[in-house]
């Protein structure tokens, strides 16, 4: 795999869709359309990678030679998913990347899907150049992390599933942006448990910078201005492509200490 590509192609797999593009790796932008496809129904792994296949071949990027990152909603270690979230329990202690790879025929990088979005962010986003430790979080249906120090990511944070004195639900439950769907609750009310989240955060962590990803960063206006912070908050640059970008530099052995 090329150490220095200039490009490479970053899959994204969610819940609800997958999707993927070809992506300039010095710019850390989309040089493809936006493929996306309906992840399968129950989302075990050979149906998720017909469906990844099926991306590849619209993308018209099968050729191996070029770096390919996924994206997955799970703890990964080692190329092995750990949990799973919003897909089949069969991914929990599964050989994912060895299983996408012989699939696919070439080699890959498989990474919580958090976590690239860190990666892209620092490479490309609002924490390119910030010392100390920042702490992404996407909001949606639940809350996904990642911690970068020094522009290094510290891989697997779960800091979603913080528990909350006297409630038998973790945070992402209670505060994630799905919580406010679910609840028609309004912008002031849904920042109030951000609020309580953040600070939270920032009393076990103390960090530098949060960055706030995920689909409702689009309106970052409507809520960040309502929370009292010491930490600067700011919204992501990259949004729902995170995923595809960090991928795909991920893929090409881009760390993020060389942001």
């Amino acid at each position: 795999m090329a150490m220095n590509a200039a490009r490479a192609v970053g899959v994204d797999i969610g819940g609800t869709g997958i999707k993927g593009a070809l992506v300039d790796l010095q710019a850390g932008a989309l040089l493809s359309e936006r493929v996306k496809v309906a992840t399968p129904a129950g989302a075990e792994p050979d149906d998720v990678l017909e469906a990844v296949r099926t991306v590849l071949e619209t993308l018209g990027v099968t050729d191996a030679d070029v770096p390919l990152g996924v994206a997955f909603p799970a703890i990964v270690r080692n190329g092995r998913t750990m949990s799973a979230a919003n897909v089949a329990d069969t991914w929990i202690g599964f050989e994912a990347e060895k299983f996408f790879e012989d699939g696919l025929g070439r080699e890959i990088h498989f990474a919580n899907d958090a976590d690239v979005a860190g990666v892209a962010e620092v490479r490309y986003g609002a924490a390119r150049g910030v010392g100390g430790l920042v702490i992404l979080t996407t909001l949606g249906t639940g809350i996904g992390t990642a911690m970068l120090h020094n522009g290094i990511l510290i891989p697997n944070s779960e800091l979603g599933h913080l528990q909350r004195a006297e409630k038998t639900s973790d945070v992402e439950a209670w505060a994630a942006y799905s919580a406010m769907e679910r609840e028609d609750l309004t912008w002031v009310k849904w920042a109030k448990r951000l609020q309580w989240y953040y600070s939270h955060l920032e009393f076990l962590l103390s960090p530098d910078l949060f960055i706030v990803g995920g689909g409702v960063s689009k309106h970052s206006e409507e809520f960040l201005p309502l929370l009292e912070l010491k930490t600067p908050i700011v919204p992501a640059v990259h949004r729902n492509n995170a995923g595809i970008i960090g991928a795909a530099a991920l893929s090409a052995r881009v760390s993020a200490g060389d942001a």
